[in-house]
């Protein structure tokens, strides 16, 4: 038997839900959905957890400084911004999908509207989180939602290890190409 509280915390600004459960043996805080800074914290989370699940949460590297973008990833990092692999959130037919890039690649209206027989559009930045699951700054193809398909970029390729985010803008994931296709759970190259 147990009974559910709520609680809502404001610490610097930041409203964090939590829930509370009382059973007769045990009370436990467990940290809930939102941190209302886009939720990066549950995102980071679920990414941690799913790495844990396969045995590779050591792949998980966690900086100080903010890795949310190419250059600031590969400084974090401390490797060429071309390895980090960038994900990019579009909408196909008013579906999410996520196109993982390496960090010096474009990608090219044309190839796109050919692939996916329509023209290119990304998820506008504050829906990225509802459509997929992470924040811009943390988006990455582990951990997303369901109906989310992920294609990996052909540019990814020419490297031994790449660096995509761990869903926050702190973090990154350092993987083979081979075990990127397998966490990603990709659909195609492209």
């Amino acid at each position: 038997m147990y009974y559910d509280k709520e609680l809502n915390l404001c610490i610097w600004g930041l409203n964090i839900k939590f829930e509370i459960f009382i059973t007769t043996y045990t009370m436990k805080v467990e940290y809930l959905y939102k941190y209302s800074v886009k939720g990066f914290y549950m995102s980071f989370f679920n990414v941690e957890e799913y790495f844990k699940s396969i045995n590779m949460e050591d792949r998980i590297l966690v900086f100080d400084k903010s890795s949310a973008t190419v250059e600031e990833a590969a400084k974090a990092v401390g490797t060429k911004p071309c390895q980090i692999a960038k994900t990019l959130s579009f909408l196909l037919k008013d579906e999410p999908i996520l196109i993982v890039t390496a960090g010096d690649a474009k990608v090219d209206n044309k190839k796109y509207k050919g692939l996916f027989s329509q023209k290119m559009k990304m998820i506008p930045f504050e829906q990225v989180e509802d459509f997929i699951g992470h924040s811009p700054g943390g988006v990455c193809p582990f951990a997303i939602k369901s109906n989310v398909a992920v294609y990996l970029d052909i540019s990814l390729k020419r490297f031994d290890k790449v660096y995509p985010a761990a869903g926050d803008d702190h973090s990154a994931v350092m993987l083979s190409i081979k075990e990127l296709e397998d966490c990603s759970g990709f659909k195609d190259w492209v």
